[in-house]
């Protein structure tokens, strides 16, 4: 090899003789960002499964990659080793024995040259981990069927479909075959929709009414194709499957980088790819060879445009709302024609990999979601998919992930039956809990738990799901319902930074629940709620919540209230709120304790506010079943002002800072800010921005401004929650004690609660008989002076989980 080299002045070239010399690789260990999944096993961690899935910084100059595990740290007794990874991600074909383990990695380029080993991470593997090992590739891809149908059923299983289909499926059937009758009398439309005028703003309504038709056109299209396709299948008449593939091969005619395409408006491209598959699959048999052949061409576009999307980012930065289904949907397409597109065993391959260690991705096993019910219900839902797939296809059982076994938690504590709201997080404000009951009804079956069953039943039972994939669940088993009598009412999700207060699990009607966050996600994607804020629910109703409502995403409003801490019910400092829509704008839950006769919780949102505070812990003391005390202390590097917000869907009823009042049908609550004195409380009805004019809403937010600028301020509230039709509670009192404050609660049985709080970070507060080392005690005693309980908040050392 010969190099040129053009020494400057002398206007001289000389050649020199370059012998090619393998350099070694740099490995690159930067700590991940907040938007980065992370390594893992994280050193410490304790992995629930085995094997457990290792992640590590994707490296530039990397052709695959090495991975070692031992017993030892010096790795003189070898473990388990694998090479020619070619992800930054890899879970083990075979189990790890349980016990403490040390793993690393290298790099390793195209020539050979490999980068030096990185640092050795510790990990352990529980005692009662289970088992989760990842075929290698070969071997999964040989699971799945050479013939088809692939998707939800194995062309073995089709016979004892169709018996079922006559007896005990028989009324799901049937409910197909009306489906089916319907489609052949009226056709769902297949010409292909139109793309966006080049002088249409994005985002304006009418590019909304487009950008979200052309989905449900769509939908309507393939997913009445499959479902024709589906009950042909099964014994229904053959002018089922020949209607499916007329309409499969219309649509098959669409540009794949029009209108439907992923990248161009993925809401219509993602249900295009799955369904087109699932169709593809059902009436392969009646499909000629020019059929599959453009069939194969269009959808070789369509997936190879989705994997460029989603490789290799989605493996390393997944916190991305929309790719969280479209990978999954990318697996559908490679399932149905591996060995027809020369890239479809790659698309199968990178979805069991993301699967296996990259999901969820919103969570961790303590079975939250980070953005909030109404997408944890639409992504939930539509990975159930594909968990179905999965263990026809391939054998995976993706419920046997921790996660899955707790999962039914969330909507057990965030909407007891007949709850109306869903808490924090987008399109919340008007979700019901029996909206939660389709997923819940899967989730009891496959975990066998009664407390889900009996959420379910609750209400009357799950509505119908109908279409193929009701059909294939209609054979479930049956779980028998316990009431969750023996369950402690209250639960923190850890992981995603929510904990959950309530007075019962057992009806909405009789509960009085705050939901608290405080995030190591931060404020992104879609559950953008500021850190240390809160939403309180009673009796049915809701009371104190966040406020706005989406308009459409990203709009003026949707950003520039809905996304800002102005918007919901925690505190800004000089008029400025957290970090907006921010993976680094995190909270940690610092503290959590639930009892019979009250719970807390501690949150500390310091880093949300991007270095306007030294520190922001707020502690909410729960006395059941009906009160919260909540303190809040605060430090600026500088004399600043605070002002604590408060929100309702109703007018408030000021008379002083001591007596804000809030009544909304069934459920009342009497506000009181304590502390400090003298604060300046305005109330309005107007947002800033307002939402577009068809969103009719009106909503009233409070503001209580501290009236001089200090460097350090304590709040001191307290929420007492009645019924509307209740007499209103007596008032709390606060008196200034050595180290803190006294809050007294009157009881409703005629007993008192006294609180007491810290002024400062460390001390000890003393008064009225009562002392306290911690931050936040109480002690309640009955009308006669019987102490009932008493709690002090320990030190506050529960760690965030990293997302």
């Amino acid at each position: 090899m010969v190099a040129l080299r053009h020494v400057c002045g002398l206007g001289v070239v000389l050649a020199t003789a370059v012998v090619p010399v393998a350099v070694a690789l740099e490995l690159d260990e930067s700590p991940a960002t907040a938007q980065e999944w992370g390594y893992h096993p994280a050193p410490g961690a304790v992995s629930a499964v085995t094997p457990p899935s290792f992640s590590w910084r994707p490296q530039a100059g990397a052709a695959s990659y090495e991975v070692q595990c031992s017993r030892r740290a010096d790795f003189t007794e070898p473990g388990y080793a694998a090479s020619g990874i070619v992800y930054n991600v890899h879970c083990p074909a075979r189990v790890l024995e349980p016990g403490a383990w040390h793993w690393r990695y290298r790099a390793v380029a195209a020539d050979g040259t490999m980068s030096g080993w990185s640092q050795v991470r510790s990990f352990s593997i529980a005692a009662e981990a289970r088992a989760m090992p990842l075929p290698t590739r070969g071997e999964l891809l040989s699971r799945v069927p050479k013939a088809h149908p692939r998707l939800f059923v194995r062309p073995e299983q089709i016979e004892g479909l169709r018996q079922r289909a006559q007896t005990d499926l028989k009324p799901l059937f049937d409910g197909l075959v009306k489906a089916s009758e319907a489609l052949l009398a009226s056709p769902p439309p297949t010409a292909e929709p139109a793309t966006y005028p080049k002088d249409m703003e994005r985002n304006s309504e009418e590019w909304r009414k487009l950008w979200w038709g052309n989905r449900v056109y769509t939908i309507k299209a393939l997913d009445g194709a499959a479902t024709l396709a589906f009950t042909r299948l099964i014994g229904g008449r053959d002018e089922y499957g020949q209607e499916a593939r007329r309409i499969l091969m219309e649509c098959a005619r669409w540009d794949p980088k029009g209108a439907t395409g992923y990248r161009y408006n993925d809401e219509a491209g993602m249900p295009y790819n799955s369904r087109f598959a699932r169709t593809y699959s059902f009436v392969y048999d009646l499909l000629s060879e020019d059929d599959r052949k453009i069939c194969r061409e269009v959808m070789a576009v369509r997936g190879e445009e989705m994997h460029r999307h989603l490789y290799p980012r989605h493996l390393w930065s997944p916190y991305s709302s929309h790719s969280n289904r479209a990978w999954h949907f990318l697996g559908e397409v490679g399932l149905a024609f591996l060995d027809e597109i020369p890239e479809a065993g790659e698309w199968v391959w990178f979805a069991a990999n993301v699967f296996a260690n990259v999901y969820p991705v919103w969570s961790d096993e303590d079975g939250g979601w980070h953005e909030g019910m109404a997408y944890w219900n639409s992504y939930i839902e539509r990975f159930t998919w594909w968990a179905d797939i999965m263990h026809v296809a391939m054998g995976v059982k993706a419920y046997d992930k921790p996660y899955f076994s707790r999962i039914g938690d969330y909507a057990l504590y965030m909407q007891p039956p007949g709850t109306v709201g869903g808490g924090l997080g987008d399109l919340v404000a008007e979700r019901t809990s029996s909206s939660n009951l389709r997923l819940m009804e899967v989730f009891a079956a496959q975990a066998g738990n009664p407390y889900w069953q009996w959420y379910v039943e609750a209400h009357g039972g799950a509505p119908d799901l109908g279409g193929y994939v009701g059909f294939l669940r209609g054979a479930l088993p049956a779980v028998a319902a316990r009431p969750p009598l023996d369950l402690p009412t209250s639960k923190c999700f850890r992981g995603t930074g929510q904990a959950v207060l309530n007075a019962t699990l057992l009806s909405a009607a009789d509960n009085v629940g705050m939901i608290f966050k405080s995030s190591p996600f931060g404020t992104q994607s879609h559950g953008y709620d500021s850190q240390n804020s809160f939403a309180l629910y009673a009796y049915g109703e809701r009371l104190l919540v966040p406020t706005g409502r989406r308009d459409s995403y990203g709009t003026p409003h949707h950003r520039n209230w809905m996304w800002q801490t102005k918007s919901t019910n925690s505190i800004t400092v000089n008029g400025r709120g957290q970090g907006v829509h921010s993976a680094a704008a995190t909270g940690r839950i610092v503290d959590f304790v639930s009892s019979d006769l009250m719970d807390y919780v501690a949150g500390d949102a310091t880093t949300a506010y991007e270095g306007r505070l030294k520190g922001f812990t707020r502690r909410v003391l729960f006395i059941k079943p009906d009160t919260f005390v909540m303190v809040d202390a605060l430090a600026a590097p500088e004399p600043s002002s605070f002002e604590w917000l408060l929100h309702a869907p109703v007018p408030m009823t000021l008379d002083g800072q001591d007596d804000i009042r809030v009544v909304n049908g069934r459920a009342a609550c009497r506000v009181a800010l304590l502390w400090p004195r003298g604060l300046a409380v305005t109330q309005t009805d107007q947002f800033d921005p307002p939402p577009r004019a068809r969103i009719k809403l009106t909503e009233y937010h409070l503001t209580a401004a501290t009236p001089t600028p200090q460097d350090r301020q304590t709040f001191v509230s307290v929420i007492q929650v009645h019924r509307a039709d209740a007499a209103v509670p007596s008032a709390a009192t606060l008196e200034e004690v050595p180290g803190g404050f006294a809050v007294t609660v009157p009881q409703r049985d005629g007993g008192k609660a006294l609180v007491l709080c810290r002024a400062a970070d460390t001390g000890t507060v003393a008064g009225h008989g009562f002392q306290i080392d911690g931050a936040v005690g109480a002690v309640i005693r009955s009308a006669d002076g019987t102490e009932r309980g008493r709690f002090v908040a320990a030190a506050e050392t529960l760690p965030a989980a990293a997302p």
